[in-house]
């Protein structure tokens, strides 16, 4: 009985979780570009984008960055809460670059959403894992995970607008 009881919840949360995400992407799909601008909320792109070329791009002494030290950089608890945000608005971007390019546009978008599945996976295993004290361990392979799923996104993003909008490109590398 326990198991039926167990496995409904864990379908009303997965419907829960779909219909949110839904609502949340139908909302952002009405905005214009400048509100969609306006939504992404400032990261460190400097610290971000160094913790993951460090992961995407391994050289020698690939332990150069400490934990600690991987934690500022990109911004602490507070920097990937706004990359969880901000990952939502990016994939908004790329849906909206559709109206000119798109072909191009929509595979794009499809590899960030799944750039945004890595990013939401690695985010809630931080939290969970602070929450449980085992964030010493796992914590900075979940940190660089996150902070190179965001690198992925923003740079793919900016890649389809410099091809598909050259117009809105430097707006859009101004703000990320």
């Amino acid at each position: 009985m326990r198991f039926f009881v167990l496995f409904g919840l864990a379908i009303l949360f997965a419907a829960f979780a779909y219909l949110r995400t839904y609502l949340k992407a139908s909302k952002l799909s009405r905005l214009s570009w400048d509100e969609l601008l306006g939504r992404l909320e400032p990261v460190p792109v400097r610290g971000i984008s160094t913790v993951a070329l460090d992961y995407l791009q391994p050289s020698k002494g690939q332990l150069q960055i400490g934990t600690a030290e991987l934690w500022v950089m990109i911004g602490g608890d507070e920097g990937v809460r706004r990359m969880y945000a901000n990952a939502e608005v990016l994939i908004a971007l790329a849906g909206y670059a559709q109206r000119w390019n798109p072909e191009e546009s929509a595979i794009v978008a499809e590899r960030m959403r799944r750039d945004g599945v890595t990013l939401r996976r690695a985010a809630l295993r931080l939290s969970l894992g602070f929450m449980a004290q085992q964030g010493d361990v796992c914590g900075p392979f979940n940190v660089q995970e996150a902070a190179s799923a965001y690198y992925l996104m923003t740079q793919r993003l900016l890649a389809l607008y410099q091809t598909s909008h050259a117009g809105r490109y430097p707006r859009l590398a101004a703000v990320l």
